[in-house]
């Protein structure tokens, strides 16, 4: 009995991801409500719109309508506590379930290493660096469903399977442009149902510890 308990993680930390995500949207907020103005759609545009502006024009230098960008900060703020938080929670990720085997270590270590890797997508090589997190991304992910599968956590890996179909969607609009004015709300609605979902499994973690 003893041996268990020292195995599980201490609760502060399984708290870390949910509150990590919960202060990266209170950044988000802030961070567009900083924002300059200027879109793709229009770069005259005032402020930071929600159906026009991406994530990533937060983090640029200087705004799309040509004005230094004074909510870069935040944003890069918020992008470390959600990478740091994201971390954090591939790490612990295993003690969800009860057969570690060696697919579920390489969810754990190929996650943590996507958020590192992620941590520079405000850089000049911000598409290098997607594609990059996105495949250590995918190695974690998939790993994940494995061990969601295993431990029969079914719910979770019908909304996870549906996260994994959106952000293939958010892909093929952005490399075949098929639509592609709608891809700033596709790009939102993934990033909250992708959040929503990791906020899932961190509260069976939670739970599981207790």
């Amino acid at each position: 009995m003893n041996t268990r308990k020292n195995t599980q993680p201490k609760r502060l930390w399984i708290l870390i991801p949910t509150l990590g995500i919960c202060l990266f949207g209170l950044l988000y907020v802030v961070a567009a409500c900083q924002y300059p103005g200027g879109s793709n759609a229009d770069q005259t545009a005032i402020g930071f719109s929600w159906q026009h502006n991406y994530w990533c024009d937060l983090l640029g230098d200087v705004s799309k309508n040509g004005a230094v960008n004074v909510a870069r900060p935040i944003a890069l703020t918020a992008m470390l506590m959600l990478s740091v938080s994201l971390a954090v929670f591939w790490w612990l990720l295993p003690y969800l379930y009860s057969n570690r085997s060696q697919y579920i270590r390489l969810s754990q270590w190929a996650g943590v290493l996507s958020m590192v890797i992620v941590l520079f997508i405000g850089t000049p090589y911000h598409d290098a660096v997607m594609n990059t997190a996105g495949c250590f991304g995918l190695v974690a992910l998939t790993a994940t469903f494995l061990g969601l599968y295993r431990s029969k956590f079914f719910a979770l890996i019908g909304f996870g399977v549906f996260c994994m179909i959106l952000m293939l969607l958010n892909n093929y609009v952005y490399h075949s442009h098929q639509q592609i004015i709608y891809l700033p709300i596709i790009q939102k609605v993934t990033f909250i149902l992708f959040l929503s979902w990791i906020v899932l499994i961190n509260r069976k973690l939670y739970r599981k510890a207790r």
